[in-house]
């Protein structure tokens, strides 16, 4: 089974934009599509990221957050942890787990983790040794 899509509450859509579209644009991410408030269920506004044209992340304002969440995201090489890290620093996400390997998982588990801007854990992993 795959995941198509995620959607999830946030504070403030228009900041969470900006973080996100900075954290993951090392990884190929990119704003799809924007809802205005008007065509929303929540009354806020509504973010769509992804690849290649299809929206795969989404975020909302207009309702509480629910408790922070983990996202992992799957990368095919560590350079991409590592970008993805420091992108998403630079963005003003917190350090949650700078990249390594966790060996508590195996022995080719390259993460990395950050705090975005509600708490949730976002987290970009790559499970080879390259």
């Amino acid at each position: 089974m795959l995941l198509d899509h995620i959607e999830f509450r946030v504070a403030n859509a228009s900041k969470s934009l900006r973080f996100y579209q900075a954290a993951l644009r090392p990884l190929g991410i990119e704003l799809v599509i924007s809802v205005p408030p008007e065509r929303t269920a929540s009354g806020g506004h509504r973010h769509g990221l992804g690849r290649d044209g299809y929206p795969s992340i989404w975020f909302h304002d207009g309702e509480t957050p629910i408790a922070p969440l983990h996202i992992a995201l799957a990368v095919e090489d560590r350079v991409l942890v590592d970008s993805f890290f420091a992108a998403a620093l630079a963005a003003g996400a917190r350090d949650n787990g700078a990249p390594g390997v966790r060996t508590r998982y195996h022995d080719a588990y390259y993460a990395a983790y950050v705090l975005d801007p509600d708490g949730n854990n976002i987290e970009v992993v790559c499970q080879s040794k390259s």
